[in-house]
């Protein structure tokens, strides 16, 4: 019987170096870009993946041809420019989108909106016309408005499966990981925060209070962890002053997710992960929970859990903000052209 939190079954160290073997197919939609190039690496390390379809408007075929060297068994093919976008993505398994613009300081993720909307509708289009039945995982911010996106996009071509579409908001969870276990001692790697809700400021709902191992803090500490985890994205965007947002620490977040979602395609039992999804679990449509993970995409959902009088307050506080970026991401798609 799996936990409801369980920490998820892989994670990177141990997917370099499994035994399983896979052939699946999978599409990296932005490569070139700060977050595609770690992430295009990770995954071509992984004997979870025999195939690696590289796409983006430039520089692919020198990542790909980069990559290739790599003496790994993933293939790797790279496609550049809108004419080979059906091409990159006919036979994947599973698409992972991190293409569009970064944050830069001052910026909040929903002022990324306009352009990563449309960047992300029209990648959403291609994979309902050439991969219908892939597992389609974003990254592409804002994630509370580009999961509605897609999936109103792929409603048009009666190909959406709300069990394949994800939102994937797994670096909130790697680093509230990071921060418990840094407060407190522990071995981050044997540590497991549910974070849920969406993927933006105080959408950010990390589940102290479930936390695996038990852990417990004064109220002004947690207080103070919880915002942490909630503007941890503005941490480094300012860090970076200027050069960028978060790069790496996603590229490993979206790489986790990956595995998990190949591993339990591969048949492996007990895969939670937690990500964005079309949801009954609140009143807003779409909503981040532990998910066991199946086969053919979520196999159920977990829910919020026990939540604490705290955090039920954020996920009150929460509520308004998320409804507002769903429908602004349903509106975009209605009033696409």
């Amino acid at each position: 019987m799996f936990s409801r939190v369980a920490r998820p079954t892989v994670c990177i160290a141990r997917s370099l170096s499994t035994s399983t073997q896979n052939n699946a197919k999978v599409a990296v939609l932005g490569a070139s870009g700060g977050i595609g190039q770690p992430l295009s690496l990770l995954l071509k390390n992984s004997p979870l993946v025999g195939e690696l379809s590289l796409f983006d408007i430039a520089h692919t075929p020198g990542v790909a041809a980069d990559l290739g060297h790599i003496e790994t068994r993933a293939r790797v093919t790279g496609y550049m420019g809108a004419d080979q976008l059906d091409a990159a993505l006919q036979g994947c398994q599973v698409v992972v989108i991190p293409a569009g613009v970064p944050r830069k300081p001052g910026m909040t993720r929903d002022d990324l909106f306009n352009t990563n909307a449309t960047i992300v509708a029209t990648l959403a289009d291609a994979c309902a016309r050439n991969c219908p039945e892939a597992m389609i995982c974003i990254i592409a911010n804002p994630v509370n408005s580009t999961i509605p996106i897609t999936s109103e996009v792929m409603k048009k071509y009666g190909v959406y499966n709300p069990n394949r579409v994800f939102g994937v908001t797994t670096l909130d969870i790697v680093r509230a990981n990071a921060f418990v276990a840094d407060l407190k001692g522990l071995d981050p790697a044997r540590v497991n925060v549910p974070v849920i809700g969406g993927h933006a400021g105080k959408t950010i709902i990390p589940l102290i209070s479930q936390c695996s191992p038990k852990v417990e803090f004064p109220a002004e500490q947690l207080a103070a962890l919880t915002g942490r985890i909630q503007e941890a994205g503005t941490e480094v965007v300012k860090a970076k002053a200027g050069a960028g947002s978060a790069t790496l620490s996603m590229a490993y977040a979206g790489a986790r997710f990956t595995f998990s979602v190949l591993d339990a395609m591969n048949g492996k039992e007990g895969v939670v992960e937690c990500a964005y999804v079309r949801s009954e679990e609140t009143e807003c449509k779409y909503f981040s929970t532990p998910l066991l993970l199946g086969k053919h995409g979520i196999e159920k959902n977990l829910g919020l859990g026990k939540l604490t009088a705290f955090e039920e307050k954020l996920v009150a506080d929460a509520i308004g903000e998320l409804k507002g970026s769903i429908k602004k991401g349903e509106d975009f798609v209605v009033n696409m052209k």
